[in-house]
């Protein structure tokens, strides 16, 4: 696993209101996105740069201030929508090798363009979860 890099000063991390892809951070022109991963059967985190995978992280820096209860500004209507092109296939853990996850003890199988795309309400019903 490679270390992870460290965040430039003065970069705020965001609330991408999405349970896939969780936090986003905009320096230097690049997009730092942090999927969140089915812990504790893969690492908690995974760090990508402008959709390129960085490494997975199981300590997210304390600098980092990302938890516990941490209010995040948002990202606006457009950063949500080029984050989540950014990110488009990433969502199952492993795609950004080639071997997505297809165990049936995780949740990577409902983890779709279309299920990261969706807001972080609640599913209401079952058929929500797909």
């Amino acid at each position: 696993m490679k270390p992870v890099p460290a965040l430039p000063a003065q970069v705020t991390w965001h609330d991408t209101d999405t349970r896939v892809f969780r936090w986003a951070a905009r320096t230097e022109g690049r997009w730092w996105v942090l999927r969140l991963n089915d812990f504790p059967e893969h690492p908690l985190c995974t760090l990508f740069i402008d959709g390129q995978v960085i490494g997975d992280v199981d300590d997210v820096p304390d600098t980092w201030q990302l938890w516990p209860g941490s209010a995040l500004p948002a990202l606006t209507a457009s950063e949500r929508v080029e984050v989540l092109a950014l990110m488009t296939g990433l969502g199952p853990y492993g795609t950004e090798a080639g071997t997505p996850c297809a165990g049936d003890w995780c949740t990577c199988g409902i983890l779709t363009d279309a299920y990261a795309a969706r807001l972080n309400d609640p599913p209401r019903t079952s058929r929500e979860w797909r």
